[in-house]
């Protein structure tokens, strides 16, 4: 009992936090808060009333526990976690909490995500996979926007978060940009790679717009027919016959109309060009 008095003590007089009193005392962090909430439970603060004896405080603290009250703490609806665990913005940390509101007699957080992972196991059988390290970095756009708030006007403005991960160790980079346009994607792509000290072999987006495909992937894949006929009557001499053929011309010609072009991809978008389909790309290089 001495060292739960000094637990309340060095928390409520002196203001100390939980990892701070903890080592002062000997005893964990984990234990500390347990003595604090118990404290607070049981309308114990400091000073201690001279009429609390040890006795009296560990009856207090600790009372026995009636065995159908601790029969009685319901186990979650595991079914009904998984699906709010699919929303956007929730966590296990708020459905805990929601939990806890409506059971305050309930289980304890570790325990609450530990058998969460044993029940999502066992329903979604999933595989695993192995990284090899420098091997492959995955980039994405979070889905989530933060607001930044401009200190002279007070003005609010959405930013997008870049996110990049290492796959073998877990190494992450993330960037706010304001756009989810050309010149942020590879600036963004530039810093991470920066940050990281390195490139990798492979880059792994979960999802790119169509309009950056086009413009860095410039393939026989990437022409439709309809493209086709577009493009004919934007560029002089650009007559294929093919798809294959329409994919050697454009090319020579983007070379030719602009310089670098396929070395540098975020040379060209910095003029404000945002192609969202291939015809606007084209007729960007003839303005060039």
């Amino acid at each position: 009992m001495r060292r739960i008095r000094d637990v309340l003590r060095l928390t409520h007089a002196l203001g100390m936090s939980r990892r701070l009193a903890g080592e002062a005392t000997g005893i964990g962090k984990s234990a500390v808060g347990d003595y604090v909430r118990r404290a607070a439970i049981a309308g114990i603060g400091w000073p201690i009333p001279d009429e609390i004896d040890d006795a009296e405080l560990e009856r207090r603290l600790f009372p026995p526990m009636d065995a159908a009250a601790s029969v009685a703490r319901s186990e979650p609806d595991w079914a009904h976690v998984h699906a709010e665990m699919k929303r956007r913005g929730v966590t296990l940390a708020l459905l805990w909490q929601e939990y806890r509101g409506d059971h305050p007699q309930g289980f304890a957080y570790s325990w609450y995500c530990e058998s969460y992972g044993g029940w999502k196991k066992r329903i979604s059988p999933t595989m695993r996979q192995t990284h090899v390290a420098g091997e492959k970095l995955f980039v994405d756009w979070a889905g989530d926007t933060i607001g930044v708030i401009d200190p002279a006007t007070g003005e609010e403005r959405r930013a997008r978060i870049f996110v990049a991960a290492l796959g073998a160790s877990n190494f992450t980079y993330a960037e706010a940009r304001w756009s989810e346009t050309l010149p942020d994607w590879i600036g963004a792509h530039v810093n991470a790679l920066n940050a990281i000290g390195g490139v990798p072999k492979a880059l792994v987006p979960d999802y790119v717009s169509g309009h950056i495909i086009r413009l860095m992937c410039r393939s026989a894949v990437m022409w439709p027919k309809a493209q086709l006929a577009r493009t004919a009557d934007a560029l002089p001499g650009f007559r294929p016959h093919n798809v294959q053929s329409a994919a050697s011309q454009f090319n020579s010609a983007a070379s030719s109309r602009h310089t670098g072009l396929r070395g540098n991809a975020a040379e060209a978008a910095t003029g404000g060009a945002h192609a969202s389909s291939a015809a606007s790309f084209e007729r960007m290089l003839i303005s060039a």
